[in-house]
């Protein structure tokens, strides 16, 4: 029987009804690449897919069966894509399969930095009654800034443009876009933004795509909202910009190293809010992006029946 491995502790149920002809290896909630090259070595895997750490040349050498790489989800930047296309192996993701659960995470986000969720929640546990002295921003009317327009982006725009929001999108590669979306590019988007929702993966040309430069740019009071990948953002500028208020407040779902290390810069600020890249986790997420990662990686193996 031909193996998969699973670069985590589980899969949804529905997914392993699928895969019930092969046999599925896993490697644990939090696998090296030292576990994941050992396990390769030992179970020659057809396919990998891939929920948490990183698949690189060393995995994939040590697995010479191996014939697709799926991802558990949509961003691909944990796998070595040009290692994989060397070698003739497959790289699949299953898009659009956690967008409900990103964007409402992107959207919880924006309305705890807008509306002061957390720290009020704070004041009211600790016995104060602020309301003579606050005042919470206003969302309708104001312009949002996507920065991709994928399943995830254009979900969150429709629930933006429902609060009466203007939404503007800035994505080279997004095609038939709904008219409630207004497409423009980076210098509009920085300038006209009251706040700002990052739903584009992570590239090279990308990387560090907010930063003091850009920041500078964009509407003093902006707030930023981060559910996509955390290399998009120069930290050491956000936290420079958000304690001059440059921006308002941040909301962030994904970081540059992960898990976050205790004493990171970002704990204990006040104007962030911050949870741990668990956008994507919902248990109808869960069960759609090992689906979608099983149906994904079923297709590639039907156009190499020798594998499997």
């Amino acid at each position: 029987m031909s193996s998969i491995l699973v670069t985590g502790a589980d899969l949804a149920p529905q997914a392993l009804e699928l895969l019930r002809d092969f046999d599925i290896v896993y490697a644990g909630k939090a696998p090296t690449e030292d576990d994941l090259v050992a396990l390769s070595g030992r179970h020659d895997p057809v396919a990998i897919i891939v929920r948490y750490g990183k698949v690189g040349p060393a995995v994939m050498d040590a697995a010479p069966s191996l014939k697709v790489i799926s991802k558990h989800g949509s961003g691909t930047d944990t796998i070595d894509k040009i290692a994989a296309k060397a070698r003739g192996i497959e790289v699949v993701a299953a898009v659009g399969a956690n967008a409900a659960a990103v964007a409402e995470q992107a959207l919880a986000l924006l309305l705890a930095c807008a509306k002061s969720v957390v720290p009020l929640d704070a004041r009211m546990h600790a016995g104060h009654w602020d309301k003579a002295t606050h005042k919470s921003l206003e969302l309708g009317g104001r312009s949002i800034g996507l920065l991709g327009l994928g399943a995830i982006g254009r979900r969150f725009a429709k629930m933006a443009d429902a609060m009466g929001m203007r939404v503007l999108g800035f994505d080279p590669y997004a095609k038939d876009l709904p008219d409630y979306i207004t497409p423009v590019d980076l210098d509009t988007l920085w300038r006209e933004s009251d706040a700002l929702s990052l739903h584009c993966p992570l590239t090279d040309d990308n990387r560090g795509l907010l930063n003091a430069a850009t920041l500078a740019q964009c509407k003093r009071g902006v707030i930023v909202v981060n559910t996509a990948r955390g290399g998009l953002i120069d930290e050491a500028a956000l936290l420079a910009a958000v304690r001059s208020g440059q921006v308002m407040a941040a909301g962030l779902d994904s970081f540059a190293v992960e898990p976050m290390s205790a004493g990171h810069p970002f704990q204990g600020e006040k104007n962030f809010v911050l949870s741990p890249h668990i956008g994507g986790v919902t248990s109808d997420a869960y069960v759609n992006m090992g689906v979608g990662a099983a149906q994904n990686l079923l297709q590639v193996l039907e156009r190499a029946p020798a594998a499997a």
